[in-house]
């Protein structure tokens, strides 16, 4: 894939740490080479894969400060998956810390909005999928993120405050298209913590694929215990339960975001003799139930 995708949404408790760890967790048992970004101060993506955060000698907030590099703050968290030959993780982790290290890059004179981007320039290629874990909210910490991106991928609840939050966060990604990542898009909108049983949800899912088509995710995430307590044993779902619908779905949503991209490189590629280059494209992957 070789894209830096950051999982952004400024509303909190939508499921956006939970869809990075398992995103991640899911594309390294598909033996992809994913680095995890955790860039929020709670740290919760460091201990979603059972990295002691108040041990972290050097993290996020050492690299955004130019104090060691990318490669010197990444650590492997081991093969995802039941056997050796599934592609290690990485994390780069973060704990409270990177707190100091948004107030003084918020003093800077210039190229604050860069640093993450310039520190993943040396590593970028070394990894198929790079996830961004984004902070609940709209700070530095998020615009380093959304400039270092190729894309954005927004989880969010079927509710309507929800709804008023994603507007601010478009609008901000329009922001940051017009004046510091013109090539960032939206990869895509994921309905977590869904319950098909609530009319609400089900309503504020429609309005989205109305308002969004196709960038809304035809896989959703449904509300499930085995990805609640998953962190407190430090794994990802798909190791804690490999058989829970919250593991399953985000299996989902990795296999329908690589038929994504087959899809659009087919749709790119030049029709050959025969229709070669017009292959009817592969069936979407069907919602985890």
């Amino acid at each position: 894939m070789k894209r830096v995708i950051a999982v952004a949404n400024q509303k909190g408790g939508v499921g956006k740490t939970t869809t990075a760890v398992n995103l991640a967790a899911s594309f390294a048992a598909m033996r992809r080479r994913v680095l995890l970004i955790d860039l929020d101060p709670q740290g919760n993506a460091t201990t979603g894969f059972g990295i002691d955060k108040a041990t972290i000698a050097r993290g996020s907030c050492e690299v955004l400060l130019g104090e060691c590099s990318a490669a010197e703050a990444v650590l492997s968290v081991g093969p995802i998956g039941h056997t050796e030959a599934h592609s290690p993780l990485a994390v780069l982790p973060a704990n409270q810390d990177l707190t100091a290290a948004e107030v003084r890059m918020i003093g800077l004179a210039s190229g604050r909005e860069q640093r993450l981007r310039v520190a993943l320039e040396p590593i970028r290629h070394s990894y198929d999928l790079i996830l961004i874990d984004c902070p609940p909210a709209l700070n530095m910490l998020t615009v380093n993120a959304l400039v270092a991106a190729d894309s954005v991928l927004i989880p969010m609840q079927c509710e309507y405050y929800a709804l008023e939050g994603l507007s601010s966060l478009v609008a901000t990604i329009e922001q940051i298209r017009a004046t510091a990542n013109a090539s960032l898009e939206i990869e895509g909108i994921l309905r977590t913590m869904f319950d098909s049983r609530n009319n609400l949800a089900v309503e504020v899912g429609a309005q989205l694929i109305m308002h969004f088509g196709e960038q809304v995710y035809r896989t959703v995430v449904p509300r499930n215990i085995k990805l609640a307590e998953a962190p407190s044993f430090g794994k990802p779902a798909l190791v804690h339960d490999p058989d829970s619908r919250g593991a399953l779905a985000y299996l989902a949503l990795a296999g329908e975001m690589l038929r994504r991209e087959e899809d659009l490189h087919l749709a790119a590629s030049p029709r050959t003799a025969g229709g070669a280059g017009s292959a009817d494209a592969a069936p979407a992957m069907e919602p985890a139930r």
